[in-house]
């Protein structure tokens, strides 16, 4: 009989309502650790940074990781907190791998407030970061946190030989010009293109951003609202504007011939349903008072609504 699995997206910290939505799903507390008798939890990435509850979260996903009863993907931010707190070797200008910048600071800082009384466990879970592989491939479905490059990943596999990243590996990933830069940003941040014109935009979170997030399973794009792919909506003169041949040519084509597909990442509103028959996105940003979400997958080949399952955060939860 094949296994199921309950994939589960972004965290950020909402330890207590990840307790919640597991329990709702039948798994258990035993021995110390969550488990199902029947199916196996998959996580998307993005345990740590900005909830209440990071260190929660962390050990009930690590415990159950270690018995067997979860799988994981690294996420975005679990990549990021360890860059940040590397020391860079001789020959790069700063002092971290990670630039300490206002902005990069203000993301790490509940976590390490957090951690804060608890440095040898937290230098445990640094390391154990690195042993979380970047996606996986299993019989019948692709797990990844942002998006699966269907060139780029063969192409990691064959100059590595893992689905992993390794200590050694963390100088040359910060090296824009570098392909393990590029492939990281890829399978972690997704696809973006540049806004026209020297454009910028001012999300909801207060950021300036020249980028927007892309899809990367529209067959044929022709404005660049077709592929805006984030919470924070274009402005409207640049939305109905025309895609170029090169910023065509920038895109990923994901099919609907390849196998079931989730992410997380993306900061989803609303209620979960598969973007594609294919595609199923699972960050419903839990940690802006969203859903933490699931999916209770099988053997299907096309994604079901029914299959999704949620808990609703409500604002008393965020406080400690």
């Amino acid at each position: 009989m094949q296994q199921g699995y309950d994939l589960i997206g972004d965290i950020h910290g909402c330890g207590e309502t990840l307790i919640k939505l597991l329990e709702q799903m039948g798994y258990s507390k035993k021995n110390g650790v969550y488990q199902h008798p029947k199916r196996k939890a998959l996580f998307l990435g993005d345990i740590v940074d900005r909830g209440p509850h990071i260190r929660l979260a962390c050990h009930v996903v690590r415990d159950m990781v270690d018995g067997g009863y979860a799988d994981i993907v690294m996420g975005n931010h679990e990549y990021n907190l360890v860059t940040y707190l590397t020391e860079a070797p001789p020959g790069i200008r700063q002092p971290y791998l990670r630039p300490h910048t206002p902005r990069n600071t203000f993301i790490v800082e509940q976590t390490l407030e957090q951690f804060a009384n608890y440095p040898h466990e937290f230098n445990e879970f640094l390391d154990w970061f690195l042993t979380i592989p970047l996606f996986r491939e299993y019989e019948n479905f692709r797990v990844v946190h942002a998006c699966w490059d269907l060139d780029m990943i063969p192409e990691y596999l064959e100059r590595y030989g893992t689905n992993m990243i390794t200590k050694d590996m963390l100088a040359e990933s910060v090296q824009t010009d570098s392909f393990l830069y590029q492939f990281l940003d890829r399978i972690l941040r997704g696809t973006s293109l540049r806004l026209p014109d020297g454009r910028s935009i001012t999300s909801k979170d207060g950021m300036v951003r020249k980028f927007f997030r892309a899809k990367f399973w529209e067959m044929d794009p022709q404005h660049y609202q077709d592929v805006v792919f984030q919470p924070d909506p274009l402005p409207q003169d640049i939305a109905y504007g025309l895609l170029s041949e090169d910023e065509k040519n920038q895109l990923l084509y994901y099919g609907p011939e390849e196998k079931p597909l989730f992410i997380g990442h993306y900061w989803m509103s609303g209620l979960p349903a598969p973007i594609m028959p294919n595609i199923a996105c699972l960050d419903y940003s839990a940690v802006k008072y969203g859903r933490l979400a699931a999916y209770r997958m099988d053997s299907e080949t096309a994604l079901q609504t029914n299959k999704f399952t949620w808990i609703k955060v409500e604002k008393p939860e965020r406080h400690q």
